[in-house]
């Protein structure tokens, strides 16, 4: 039986008539966007017909999820709260502290001595309120979600930005900070702005190379990095329905490298499928009751730019496979047009390692059409001619795979399982290289590849593609090689071509595991201890953020002019500063050092005024802190894009920055910054980023006056005594200044829970 059955059924009995009502509400056909928003909105945010992208509304997720990096800061937050418990199922899922390094079995035994007094505070803080926890080893978060959690028509958060992967069972699962998360385990009302609705219309059907990875891959070219900002995806057409439930998984995970705030596709057989597989029978039989009532209206799919904001057609009969990359997951490559791609911008051809699994490609069929590849190397007496790694997405996954060979197939050719984990997807991967700075070329099926991400080497060029084009290419050796059309020669010097891969959607046999890996709270939270060594550096109790006030925001000094990408990666890099995701102070130590200083173009080097010498950004930061000055960021577009980690929000906040400036954002990192009590703010004529000068000191004149729909206005001192004003946007509402004036949500949450 499924976990929370009670509440799902509660919600399946009452969607009929709330989905009927939205319609006559809104007179009109509904998207399975709109049906899910809709059917969850909050008391405090009545049924009524609210204005896509431009509207606030207040929603009653069902559930939240937090990986273990995200957690720690996210339940720390929580303890401030005053809750005694959460309010909604929440789950914690240890997956980013294990590095990969030689092996699933003893990069684990690692991790869980090194990060034991993190796994136990974790471990601890579930018990106390009421959290389920999922141990180190039992699989990514997300995988963990849609194999246990994830319900068609639900609604859910997660701390971490591929929350979108429960889209794959037609859920609205979106990606936050863990102060949304303390909204919602708090019982709060979690806010939104309402999303716009693109519709991604899939006709034909797949076949030979091509899979699921290549619809996003597709997708991601055309709507780019910043394209899906501020909208939800919805997939249909017939060839949404030939999808199985994980590959559906796979493209709303990715959903998250466009900008999107989820993907989703509508409940079928597929799904159906999946949830009797993975023991949810009861699950798939209510959802089959209103089945209607979980997919977009057929008016709204008949006459799709009627009803959505955006329409695109893929026909999947004639989607190639896609390479991505380097850089940027929006770079795509037809594989018809990637060997002379990597001739003519000069990428390195030889491919040095090929990684495949991850929490957006580890499932049964992933891992069964690459290892239908691996089975013909062996058998072709072809081997591979670059490193290879395995990253199963769960302990059923992994258990199951094993148990019907899977693994040893990939073992007999030279790969190596690690854990399950998010490994090197994360930078969390000991690389084996003796030169960790040379120029070099990586294929991963995984979903992201900012420069560092994955080993730290700025010159290390990372692509994204399928499982089986990944494992292809690592017996091609080099990044020319097309496995469509390309001949390999052979052991015995035969030249030999590899048939396309055939996978399997589901095991034959049924899933199995021996443990799962899950931790059920405490039946008595009141009586569980959780402590916080003061002298830890790994986890530190949080002090609530000063509120900034007028004095604050004059004649601050420019921290950083961060020129082009400035992800979360940049501002707060993961890899081995994952240690201190629950430790603020120590961890403020990364903030900004990959960002590149526009007036150098240098890392982590910029010019400070109390000291007049250039430093480290964190040591910049706090000589200011120090001398009372006050700080600003500027920087360009989809600034903050990538992962949901708060931390990006909350060092610059800890070091004493007031604002952060910039031509656009990307959606959770603005909504960070509004969580910690910050100005977020954009150009109103993008231009105005080139007056910015270094040692100009930055005024915002009418902080007090700041109110909803308004402008602010930004004057810049020069030092030659001239000056410059000019006009910034905002999108704060008056509860979102509200936070600025009690210093943080979380502030306003704990003065309303003493009240």
């Amino acid at each position: 039986m499924a976990f929370d059955i009670d509440m799902i059924r509660a919600y399946y009995d009452g969607l009929a008539q709330k989905v009927n009502k939205a319609k006559q509400v809104l007179g009109k056909p509904l998207t399975l966007t709109e049906k899910i928003l809709y059917t969850h909105l909050h008391p405090e945010s009545p049924l009524q017909a609210y204005s896509r992208g431009k509207d606030y509304v207040f929603f009653a997720p069902d559930r939240v999820a937090m990986q273990d990096a995200t957690a720690q800061m996210a339940l720390l937050q929580f303890m401030m709260a005053g809750k005694d418990q959460v309010a909604v199922p929440s789950t914690v899922h240890c997956d980013h502290l294990i590095q990969a390094e030689v092996g699933a079995d003893k990069d684990l035994r690692t991790a869980n001595e090194v990060n034991k007094e993190v796994y136990d505070f974790l471990s601890s803080v579930s018990n106390k309120y009421g959290i389920g926890f999922w141990k180190p080893g039992a699989g990514i978060i997300h995988q963990i979600v849609l194999e246990n959690y994830a319900f068609p028509g639900g609604m859910m958060i997660g701390t971490d930005s591929h929350t979108p992967n429960a889209g794959g069972l037609g859920m609205v699962a979106i990606g936050v900070g863990g102060a949304d998360a303390v909204d919602v385990m708090a019982d709060m009302p979690w806010e939104l702005k309402m999303p716009k609705v693109i519709g991604v219309k899939l006709t034909g059907k797949m076949s030979g190379w091509t899979s699921s990875k290549d619809v996003i891959l597709k997708v991601a070219g055309i709507l780019t990095v910043k394209g899906g900002t501020g909208a939800i995806v919805e997939y249909f057409g017939p060839g949404a329905e030939s999808l199985s439930c994980t590959g559906k998984g796979t493209i709303c995970n990715m959903g998250a490298e466009i900008g999107a705030t989820t993907s989703t596709f509508g409940y079928d057989e597929a799904m159906g499928r999946y949830l009797r597989a993975t023991d949810r029978a009861d699950v798939a039989d209510l959802a089959d009751q209103v089945a209607e009532h979980l997919t977009g209206d057929p008016a709204c799919y008949e006459d799709p730019e009627k009803y959505f904001d955006q329409v695109i057609e893929i026909d999947l009969s004639t989607l190639e496979p896609h390479v991505n990359g380097p850089y940027t997951p929006d770079l795509a490559w037809p594989i018809s047009s990637f060997a002379n791609a990597v001739k003519e911008n000069d990428y390195p051809e030889e491919l040095e390692v090929g990684l495949i699994g991850s929490c957006t490609n580890s499932s049964y069929e992933d891992l069964s059409r690459a290892a239908s590849l691996a089975r013909q190397a062996k058998d072709k007496q072809l081997k591979v001619k670059s490193e290879f790694t395995i990253t199963p997405g769960s302990e059923q996954i992994r258990y199951t795979v094993e148990r019907d060979g899977i693994l040893d197939v990939f073992e007999d050719i030279g790969g190596v399982v690690l854990a399950n984990a998010c490994g090197p997807c994360i930078g969390q991967w000991a690389r084996h290289t003796d030169d960790p700075k040379k120029k070099n070329s990586i294929i991963t099926s995984f979903n992201r590849n900012f420069s560092k991400r994955n080993d730290g080497n700025p010159q290390t060029h990372a692509f994204v593609a399928s499982p089986e084009l990944v494992t292809a290419m690592v017996m091609g050796g080099k990044l020319t090689f097309n496995p469509l059309t390309d001949y390999l020669v052979n052991e015995d010097g035969e030249k030999v071509k590899l048939d396309p891969p055939v996978g399997i959607e589901l095991p034959p046999n049924g899933f199995d595991v021996e443990d799962a890996g899950f931790q059920p709270p405490s039946e008595n939270g009141q009586v569980v201890d959780v402590s916080v060594d003061p002298d830890s550096n790994r986890l530190q109790l949080l002090t609530p953020f000063q509120p900034i006030d007028l004095a604050q925001v004059i004649a601050m000094r420019v921290l950083l002019k961060a020129k082009g990408k400035c992800t979360t990666d940049h501002i707060s890099m993961a890899g081995p500063w994952l240690k201190y995701r629950g430790h603020l102070e120590n961890i403020s130590n990364n903030c900004f050092i990959g960002a590149i200083n526009y007036f150098n173009e240098e890392a982590n080097n910029v010019l400070n005024y109390v000291e007049n010498k250039y430093m480290g950004v964190p040591d910049s930061a706090r000589t200011y802190q120090t001398a009372g000055i006050g700080t600003i960021v500027f920087g360009e577009d989809n600034y903050g894009e990538g992962s949901s980690r708060e931390h990006a929000a909350m060092e610059p906040r800890f070091l004493g920055v007031k604002a952060v400036v910039v031509k656009s954002f990307a959606r959770i990192h603005e909504t960070n910054l509004k969580k910690q009590g910050m100005l977020a703010l954009t150009f109103a004529d993008p231009a105005d980023y080139d007056q910015v000068r270094q040692d100009d000191t930055v005024d915002i004149l009418d902080f007090n006056d700041m109110s909803p729909a308004g402008q602010l206005t930004i004057k810049l001192n020069h030092v030659d005594g001239t000056s410059r004003t000019f006009k910034v946007n905002h999108t704060y509402n008056q509860a979102q200044i509200d936070w600025i004036k009690a210093g943080s949500a979380l502030n306003k949450i704990r003065e309303e829970n003493k009240a």
